[in-house]
């Protein structure tokens, strides 16, 4: 019994480190989006074309305290997130994710005192169960295996050339289609993020050289530039329950998708247990764009995210 226990401690810390990290990132992605929406609106100029975060906000977002604080609670939840990683596989880590949702939804309905609509409860609940479900199929089949650098530079060029074009569909968009978009290239950067630190952690343990090494590193840190970037512009075109959504239902399927297919996690996986993850990963899928179709921000008669920046009041405190 003892023993049986000890062996799946790792995996029970890795869980429970990825809960704490979903409640820093909702946190971080309320108090950011208050900060990015004010600053927008700021310098907003009534186009019609959505709200964008320009560079010239940048410097005010940076002496903002609600920003800074949201940037602690993020770097903290990806601390909590990287350690995890260490300890379990990413097919059982990342998708916990989705717990932010519920979290970043209970924080929305505190703040401005609004209980969420049935349509939102829903669809937290469908992402949450979905993702829970991935998570039991994974956990039971993850299993773990060297990475090759050739493998690595591929699936690199092949997620960057996604999050272009998805970058590009937001630049001609706006509004929940703009943060939608915006957000979902985030996840797609930080699903190969987390894909990036795992395949470190076995480098590093199968004493890699400082080169290989180097190169995982330097491409972590540009893909968190990059995703950071694009996860701001979405704060600005939507709420933060629909970014948190498209983050944690997107973000895991990228990890997931691949740690079974670069890490070698799903050598163990049989065809019903891979049926039933993408079943759960459809009802996930769909949980979001419930959360993006009842959101009172998009059911609101009149209501636009520019008229939205516009009420925002000069002399609310400086988040």
């Amino acid at each position: 019994m003892s023993d049986a226990l000890g062996s799946h401690l790792p995996t029970v810390l890795a869980v429970a480190l990825a809960v704490l990290g979903a409640g820093s990132f909702a946190m971080a992605a309320t108090l950011q989006h208050r900060a990015v929406t004010t600053a927008v609106a700021a310098g907003a100029t009534g186009t019609t074309g959505g709200l964008r975060l320009e560079l010239r906000p940048v410097g005010a977002l940076l002496r903002r305290p609600g920003w800074l604080a949201g940037l602690a609670l993020a770097a903290a939840g990806a601390g909590l997130h990287a350690v995890a990683l260490v300890l379990a596989p990413v097919s059982v880590v990342q998708p916990i994710g989705v717990l932010a949702v519920p979290f970043a939804v209970l924080l929305a309905a505190r703040s401005s005192g609004v209980r969420p609509v049935s349509g939102v409860l829903g669809g937290v609940a469908l992402s949450v169960a979905g993702v829970g479900g991935f998570v039991s199929l994974a956990a039971g089949s993850a299993v773990s295996a060297p990475v090759d650098a050739t493998a690595l530079l591929l699936a690199g060029a092949a997620i960057g050339a996604v999050v272009l074009a998805v970058t590009g569909i937001a630049a001609l968009t706006s509004g929940s289609v703009r943060c939608i978009a915006c957000a979902t290239a985030g996840a797609i950067a930080f699903g190969l993020v987390s894909a990036l630190l795992r395949a470190l952690a076995q480098q590093l343990a199968a004493g890699a050289g400082a080169l290989d090494v180097a190169g995982v590193l330097a491409g972590t840190v540009v893909l968190l530039v990059v995703g950071g970037w694009l996860v701001q512009q979405a704060f600005a075109s939507g709420p933060p329950e629909l970014v948190i959504g498209c983050l944690t239902v997107i973000d895991p399927l990228v990890a997931v998708g691949l740690g079974v297919l670069l890490l070698g996690e799903g050598a163990a996986i049989g065809v019903l247990t891979a049926l039933g993850m993408a079943g759960c990963a459809v009802a996930a899928a769909i949980g979001v764009l419930a959360l993006a179709r009842y959101h009172p921000d998009a059911t609101a008669p009149g209501r636009t995210l520019n008229t939205a920046a516009a009420s925002v009041q000069p002399g609310r405190p400086d988040f």
